[in-house]
């Protein structure tokens, strides 16, 4: 299971990806599940998977691939004129790996299929950010749905819910993160550290603060022990219930 989360702010965009793809008592593996694609001045494009591994790494591969080769010859990524025609070529190439995977291999309704979030700048555009379904249509977030999850959401959905502020900084949206994949990890052993983070600032068409915080990591541990303190503090706050009517 994988959890990731890319959110807008007025700032710009904020994304966060876990790394855990298996899950079990002596089978635990770890691969990064963000990609960027930059043009300093130009663009910055940002991609998340979740889903099926074999899936995600063929798409990101052939994004990648096509990145590189003349704009005539694929489509590309570094030659699209709006990040809404990106999110349109990011979706064919899901669609293509799905496809190509379900004829030749196992058949399954679910084997296969992979969902991303894609967010970006394009100059001449605003930073936008997608979400993109296994059958290769899309959704973008907006005024009303500011942020999107994809793979393990439920645990982490709440804090986001009550807390997201699109004027919040840079530094309060990375505490918010982290309290919402902590509350995901303790919750599911699928879901695990480390994480990686990528900070967008709009207008800037380069990659911005990114790095990969470990379980560990003295801010994460004093994040989750704080956190744990104030859900406790909280309860204990709150009137008892009766049962005198």
């Amino acid at each position: 299971m994988t959890y990731c989360v890319g959110m807008m702010l007025d700032r710009g965009l904020v994304f966060m990806s876990d790394t855990r793809t298996n899950a079990g008592l002596d089978n635990i593996s770890t691969f990064r599940k963000m990609t960027i694609w930059e043009e300093p001045g130009e663009r910055l494009i940002t991609l998340m998977a979740a889903g099926n591994l074999a899936t995600t790494q063929a798409v990101v591969s052939l994004l990648d691939e096509r990145s590189k080769s003349p704009a005539d010859r694929q489509p590309s990524l570094m030659a699209a004129p709006s990040m809404f025609q990106a999110a349109g070529m990011v979706a064919d190439t899901l669609r293509e790996v799905i496809a190509n995977h379900a004829e030749t291999g196992q058949r399954a309704d679910s084997t296969f299929n992979a969902t991303l979030i894609l967010g970006g700048q394009i100059k001449g555009g605003p930073p936008r950010l997608f979400l993109i379904y296994p059958e290769g249509n899309f959704i973008e977030a907006g005024t009303d749905t500011p942020f999107f999850q994809i793979g393990e959401t439920k645990y982490g959905r709440p804090i986001l819910v009550r807390a997201y502020d699109p004027e919040m900084r840079f530094e309060d949206a990375m505490k918010l993160l982290l309290v919402s994949f902590d509350s995901t990890l303790k919750a599911n052993l699928t879901v695990g550290a480390p994480f990686d983070f990528h900070l967008y600032e709009t207008d800037s068409f380069k990659t911005g603060p990114r790095g990969r915080i470990e379980l560990e990591d003295p801010y994460f541990r004093s994040i989750s022990q704080g956190w744990g303190d104030a859900l406790k503090e909280a309860l204990d706050s709150l009137p008892a219930f009766s049962f005198d009517g």
